[in-house]
C-alpha cells in the first residue's frame, strides 16, 4: 500500500499500471477498497479492459456504486458486461438508483440476458448463475466435443465439466474433461455417458444450493428448469460468497441485529443505529414483564432482602443457557442436521442435558445461598435454578422450530429475545417457589 500512494502521489501511473496488470484480481479489489475514494476510480481506469470486469465484480457494493457513478458510459457498458458474466444480476440489483442507465447501456444481447437473471426470485440459484460454461451434444463424437471446448473454452467458466445436452436443450448428463482426453477421438459421447448426474433448479434457493455443493464437492453444477432444459451453471466461488453471506445474516439476526449489506466500517452510523434499534426498543418492553413480576412479589422480597442477592445469578442463568440450546438448534438448522421432524429427539436430549447442567449449578448455589441467607433460601435458589435452567433450555430449543414452523428465518431466535423470554420466566420460577415455601 505506500508504494501505491506514492506512486500515485508522484503521478507514475505508467509503472503503476504495470504493477498492477501483474497481480491477482482478488488483491486489487482489496487495495482499491483500501483507498480514498478520489484515488479508487483512478486505480481502476488503470487495470487493463480485460481484468477491469473481474476486479469490479469482487468489490463491495458501496465501491462498485462509486465507479459506477464517474466512470464513462463506454467504460460502464464494457465493465457491467464483464461484470455481468462473472457474478450473474447481483452487481446491477445492489446499484438500484443507476439501474436502468445501467441496462441501456448494455447490448441487446446483454440487456435480455440481465432482465432474464433479474426475473428469478431473490435469494434463488437463478440469480447465481453464468451461462458461461461448455456443451455438447450426446450424438456428437469426442473429437467434435473437443473442437467445441476449444471454441468456447476461453470464455468459460470452467473447462472440467462438460454438460451433455440433447437436441432440446435438456440437460442429459456431465462429463469430466479428463474422460474425454482419454478417450478415442472417433468415440461416441453417447457411449461415455451414465446418464447419472446432480442439478440444481432455477427456482431453488441458494441456501439448499449450499447444501448441495457440500454433499457433493463440486467445483461446479448445472442449473435446469422444470422441464430439465440446461439455463447456466453456479461455481462453488459463488457459493462460497452465498455461504459466508448468509452465515454473517445469521450472526446478525443471532444478536437482534438487522443484517448488514456491506461490511461493519463501510455502512454509514445512521444505518448502524437503524438496524440495532427496533430489536433494542421492543426488548425494552418485553422486560417490562420482568418488572411486573417483581413488584407482584413485593410484599415477598420486603419479608426475606436475601432472596434479592440471587435474582441477577438465577435469571441470568436460565438466560444464558436459552442461548446455547437456541444456538445449537439454529445452527443444525442452518447445517440440515435437523429438520422439523426432529422434534421430539432434540427435546428428549435438551431435557436430559438440561436437566443435568440445573442439578450441577443448584448444588453450586445452594450453598452460597445457605451461606448467604440460610437453610430455607439455600433450598428455594437450589430447586429454582434446576428449573430455571430446564425452562430456560427449552425456550431456546423450541423457539426455532416454531418459526421454522412458521416458515420464518430460525435466526430471528436471536440470544436477546431468548434470554429475555428466560429471563421474565426466571423471575415468577424463582419468587414463585419462595413464595410458596417461605
Amino acid at each position: 500500500m505506500p508504494d501505491i500512494i506514492e506512486m500515485l502521489e508522484d503521478r507514475r501511473f505508467n509503472d503503476l499500471r504495470i504493477f498492477l496488470a501483474a497481480q491477482p484480481a482478488s488483491e486489487i479489489a482489496e487495495l482499491i477498497a483500501a483507498l480514498h475514494a478520489s484515488d479508487q476510480l483512478l486505480v481502476f481506469r488503470l487495470l487493463p479492459r480485460n481484468m477491469a470486469g473481474e476486479v469490479f465484480s469482487l468489490l463491495e457494493y458501496p465501491s462498485q456504486n462509486l465507479l459506477l457513478e464517474n466512470m464513462a458510459q463506454d467504460e460502464t457498458r464494457h465493465t457491467s458486461r464483464r461484470s455481468r458474466r462473472t457474478t450473474g444480476p447481483r452487481c446491477l440489483k445492489s446499484c438500484r438508483p443507476t439501474l436502468q442507465g445501467l441496462l441501456n447501456l448494455l447490448s441487446d444481447k446483454d440487456r435480455k440476458q440481465a432482465l432474464s437473471l433479474l426475473s428469478y426470485p431473490k435469494d434463488s440459484v437463478g440469480r447465481l448463475m453464468t451461462n458461461r460454461y461448455v456443451y455438447a451434444r450426446e450424438e456428437w463424437t469426442v473429437a467434435r466435443t473437443l473442437e467445441q471446448i476449444r471454441a468456447m473454452g476461453n470464455d468459460s467458466e470452467t473447462v472440467m465439466m462438460i454438460y451433455i445436452i440433447d437436441e432440446r436443450g435438456v440437460l442429459v448428463d456431465d462429463l469430466l474433461l479428463r474422460k474425454l482426453i482419454l478417450a478415442d477421438p472417433e468415440t461416441p459421447i453417447s457411449s461415455l455417458m451414465d446418464r447419472q448426474y446432480v442439478a440444481l433448479h432455477s427456482l431453488q434457493d441458494r441456501e439448499e444450493a449450499v447444501m448441495v455443493f457440500k454433499k457433493y464437492d463440486l467445483y461446479a453444477l448445472p442449473v435446469v428448469d422444470s422441464e430439465g432444459v440446461l439455463l447456466g451453471i453456479v461455481t462453488n466461488d459463488d457459493i462460497l460468497d452465498v455461504s459466508e453471506e448468509e452465515a454473517t445474516e445469521d450472526i446478525h439476526k443471532g444478536v437482534a441485529i438487522t443484517p448488514l449489506s456491506a461490511g461493519y466500517l463501510r455502512t454509514s452510523l445512521s444505518v448502524l443505529y437503524r438496524s440495532r434499534l427496533p430489536w433494542l426498543v421492543t426488548l425494552v418492553f418485553v422486560n417490562i414483564f420482568s418488572g411486573a413480576g417483581i413488584a407482584y412479589f413485593d410484599t415477598l422480597i420486603g419479608s426475606f432482602v436475601a432472596l434479592v442477592f440471587f435474582l441477577p445469578l438465577l435469571i441470568a442463568s436460565g438466560g444464558n443457557a436459552g442461548a446455547q440450546s437456541a444456538t445449537l438448534v439454529i445452527r443444525g438448522m442452518a447445517l440440515g442436521e435437523l429438520t422439523l421432524k426432529d422434534f421430539m429427539k432434540v427435546l428428549w436430549r435438551e431435557i436430559v442435558v438440561s436437566l443435568s447442567l440445573g442439578l450441577s449449578m443448584s448444588a453450586a448455589v445452594f450453598f452460597l445461598a445457605w451461606w448467604r441467607g440460610g437453610l430455607r433460601i439455600g433450598v428455594v435458589a437450589a430447586i429454582s435454578m434446576t428449573l430455571i435452567v430446564v425452562c430456560g433450555s427449552l425456550i431456546g430449543m423450541t423457539l426455532p422450530f416454531i418459526l421454522r414452523k412458521l416458515k420464518i428465518d430460525p435466526a430471528v431466535a436471536s440470544s436477546p429475545l431468548v434470554t429475555s423470554l428466560a429471563d421474565i420466566l426466571g423471575v415468577f420460577i424463582y419468587l414463585g417457589i419462595a413464595s410458596a415455601l417461605l
